[in-house]
């Protein structure tokens, strides 16, 4: 959000600050009048309320103190509202198609606003639309992408691997990119990358931009899994996309217990819909394999009528139970120094996230049982309270350094106890009622079997005898 801001016009910064004021949003300093009274007296200027006679400096410095979730995606919101080619995509239209549709899908979700608010408006940014020209022999219809990011000395994400197939599965282009930035971290057990595989590596962010663009027209449909993150390490902002992540969703809702489970994962979704793993246990991403497997997923639904749910098991509630959640990590404390964080007594693994930002990251803390991630849980002594959806959550101080300023960690559950019981319950109460609606249909049939010959049809049989 915050490269997003630093890059908008002053008049859409205006009226996000007005939405704000409206809606009454808070940041880390109040309300908009009350950030004011705050930063003004820093400055020890005067005190102009309206948004509209303020610098732009000044509209930017508030929006950033907007940390929660639900403000930003309002704010997100506002902003796509103001694009012309998301509203002409979101609507549906008497002669929409399969694949519209699931770009409809993907465009009105609740996440979409926030998760491809990119700040196109840079130089640096591709930004396709309307006014392009239409698809042209050259152009591809539809377009699965996925990359590979490592991490940079500055918190960014670099890109460092693009893979593109098309519709039939052809692969046409498969590049490795030279990053711009010192690299921290290759992040090896997820790519399968290395320092010495990208010292051949000569392309640029911009000369991917100019391959993908020689297939890209303002009609092609992009596909991925989580593809913002790819759109925003290759700095490209387009209004046509499927998102795997936001259109395929878990279909068990019998709970109203707190759950916040993530979007259904690539691997999970080819296990549901394909019937195959794109990605093993231990074995690096391939980013050619899973831009496939984007794209069968999609043409799962198209071709094959696949439903768009995917179920959500006890095994799978039961796997969450044994992994504790790690966010609000500092960029700059390495993942290897998780590891005793939580516990020094139970073995466990920390998996870091293959998303970051500029500031902070997350990881799962991996457990051998539900029983051990509780018991690790329950050992922790620091401040026990709960998450924004009522999950249990503790924070946890880092060993202090000696030039730095005390750094925490905030770690919670997955699912709470009780959530897998419900699971089973419903699944129970379920089954139960299939099998009443089976014994219903078997004794309806044995009982037209059974059923008495009216006297004419005895009749009947009487004659039939003589």
């Amino acid at each position: 959000m915050e490269d997003v801001l630093a890059t908008a016009e002053g008049v859409v910064l205006v009226k996000l600050v007005k939405v704000a004021q409206k809606l009454g949003l808070k940041g880390e300093n109040g309300t908009w009048k009350e950030f004011l009274d705050f930063y003004d007296k820093q400055l020890g200027s005067s005190s102009l309320s309206d948004p509209s006679k303020r610098r732009k400096d000044d509209l930017v410095a508030f929006l950033t103190t907007l940390k929660k979730k639900e403000d930003l995606q309002l704010l997100a919101k506002s902003l796509k509202l103001d694009n012309d080619v998301f509203e002409k995509f979101k609507k549906k239209s008497l002669d929409e198609t399969a694949e519209q549709r699931l770009v409809r899908m993907t465009l009105t979700h609740d996440e979409y606003p926030l998760d491809y608010l990119f700040p196109s408006n840079a130089e640096d940014w591709v930004r396709t639309g309307l006014g392009k020209k239409k698809m042209e022999p050259t152009k591809i219809e539809m377009i699965a992408i996925d990359c590979e990011m490592v991490l940079c000395e500055d918190g960014s994400e670099a890109v460092v691997r693009v893979a593109a197939v098309d519709r039939d599965l052809k692969v046409i282009l498969d590049e490795f990119v030279k990053p711009n930035q010192p690299v921290v971290d290759y992040r090896t057990f997820i790519t399968g990358l290395t320092a010495q595989d990208l010292e051949k590596a000569t392309l640029s962010v911009v000369d991917i931009q100019e391959k993908l663009l020689m297939f890209i027209s303002e009609d092609t449909i992009l596909v991925g899994q989580s593809l913002n993150h790819d759109l925003k390490v290759l700095k490209v902002d387009h209004a046509r996309v499927i998102d795997t992540s936001l259109v395929f969703k878990y279909n068990y809702d019998g709970t109203r217990r707190p759950l916040r489970l993530k979007r259904p994962s690539l691997n999970y979704l080819c296990k549901c819909i394909l019937g195959y793993e794109v990605q093993k246990e231990g074995v690096p991403h391939n980013c050619v394999h899973d831009a496939e497997a984007a794209m069968k997923l999609v043409l799962a639904i198209l071709d094959n009528g696949a439903e768009t749910s995917v179920p959500l098991s006890k095994e799978m509630l039961e796997a969450e139970k044994s992994k504790l959640y790690l966010h609000r990590i500092p960029c700059n404390v390495p993942y290897e120094e998780l590891n005793g964080v939580v516990s020094r007594d139970i073995p466990h693994e920390v998996k870091p996230s293959k998303k970051q930002d500029r500031h902070y990251y997350s990881a799962i803390v991996v457990f051998k049982s539900p029983e051990e991630a509780n018991q690790a849980f329950e050992n922790i002594a620091g401040d026990f309270g709960k998450d924004s959806r009522g999950l249990s959550q503790k924070q946890i101080f880092l060993e202090p350094s000696s030039s730095e300023p005390r750094l925490y960690v905030l770690v919670r559950k997955m699912v709470e106890d009780d959530l897998v019981g419900e699971v089973i319950a419903e699944e129970n109460n379920a089954s139960s009622k299939k099998r009443k609606r089976e014994n219903h249909s078997k004794g309806t049939r044995d009982r037209r079997r059974c059923k008495p010959l009216s006297r004419r049809k005895q009749r009947s049989n009487v004659k039939r005898r003589r």
